[in-house]
């Protein structure tokens, strides 16, 4: 199993941007599909941000295209998730996850094909 340990997150004003980073040790991280989904209080679990073991694939929940970028490095073990104009929409827990198996070249958003997940990192978006 990979243990991920997501940072990053804060308080940013409305239009502002910030960059999550979550780094990942245990498993070959490299071999695995990164995810980002975010929850709110009282909310259910979205789909924010995949991108396929090689960095070849990505795909992006509706509401954040063409505003959130996910990147990784798999030298350094760490996936990232650059966020910009971002409104009070947006404040949520963000949370990393890897695919079950590895050299899956699939980017899904259906939380069930993840299989490790980050605690979590809070983002507030003040208005």
């Amino acid at each position: 199993q990979v243990l991920l340990v997501e940072s990053g997150g804060g308080l940013v004003q409305s239009g502002g941007s910030l960059r999550l980073s979550c780094a990942a040790s245990g498993r070959i991280f490299g071999s695995y599909t990164m995810a980002w989904f975010r929850q709110a209080p009282g909310k259910e679990r979205e789909f924010v941000a995949a991108i396929s073991w090689s960095g070849g694939r990505t795909n992006y929940g509706d509401s954040v295209k063409g505003r959130f970028a996910i990147s990784r490095d798999n030298a350094k073990n760490t996936g990232y998730l650059q966020m910009n104009s971002l409104t009070p929409e947006n404040t949520s827990t963000y949370y990393c996850s890897t695919d079950r198996f590895p050299y899956r070249d699939v980017v899904s958003g259906d939380p069930s094909m993840y299989g490790s997940w980050g605690q979590g990192t809070q983002v507030t978006v003040s208005s």
